[in-house]
């Protein structure tokens, strides 16, 4: 199989549809969330953080997509819905993240990449992880936006639904996208472990990207599609674990 699958694979109004279902889903659940009656008592709370925290990981892995230009062929559209969904996430800011995440692609596992952390340290590497990416414009457009949407919205709905998975989804983040796949020392061109095959637990995991070789090896499939990657390197015997 090709270092990269062709664009007409994976391209079209397809991409498009599914980026802009994961942020409808985001913003549906959100608002009826917020405007919930919750009880930290009741098991429906913790229900509703961990669907929201994947959703905002679905938001993420959206801009993510969007920085290897295959959420459209359109590079209008395909950067504009990169954009809004980095936003929507915490407001990351994509044009920050587009050069970054491209060397983590071309310097992957090596003191030059900004995703990595060599002491291997669960918590150094975290830290240093959020420290690449969280700024100061971040956090005080989060502080204004909470202190607004407090006057209309219930205290403790906005921190158990819109802030708390927003956390959480970036330790989903660090953990199946970055520390697993890169943690130890992978022998093969890409320095990447891959998840064994499971499709429904590396997508509840974090939408397939727990299949970190196969996105390394081709980065121009969408993640929706990258359970089609691992089902043929399965069955070809291609390693990615060596």
């Amino acid at each position: 199989m090709s270092k990269s699958i062709p664009q007409s694979y994976s391209l079209g109004n397809k991409g498009v549809i599914i980026a802009l279902t994961v942020i409808v889903l985001w913003f549906t659940s959100l608002i009826f969330l917020l405007n919930t009656e919750m009880s930290w008592s009741n098991p429906l709370t913790y229900l509703g953080i961990l669907v929201q925290m994947h959703l905002y990981t679905g938001l993420f892995i959206t801009a993510h997509d969007a920085m290897h230009g295959i959420v459209s062929p359109n590079k209008k559209v395909n950067h504009a819905i990169g954009w809004i969904s980095a936003i929507l996430f915490s407001y990351n800011f994509y044009w920050k993240l587009f050069p970054k995440h491209h060397e983590h692609h071309r310097f992957v596992a090596t003191d030059k990449d900004p995703d990595y952390h060599a002491s291997g340290n669960f918590f150094r590497w975290y830290l240093s992880f959020l420290l690449q990416y969280v700024t100061i414009w971040q956090i005080l457009l989060m502080a204004g936006t909470f202190n607004i949407l407090k006057l209309f919205l219930p205290t403790e709905n906005l921190i158990a639904f819109w802030m708390i998975p927003a956390i959480l989804s970036t330790l989903q983040l660090f953990y199946f996208g970055t520390f697993l796949p890169h943690m130890g020392n992978a022998h093969n061109r890409h320095h990447s472990y891959s998840q064994s095959k499971n499709h429904l637990w590396a997508f509840f995991s974090c939408y397939f990207f727990g299949y970190h070789y196969e996105h390394h090896d081709s980065p121009g499939t969408p993640w929706w599609n990258l359970w089609k990657v691992k089902e043929e390197y399965t069955k070809s015997g291609k390693p990615s674990n060596d």
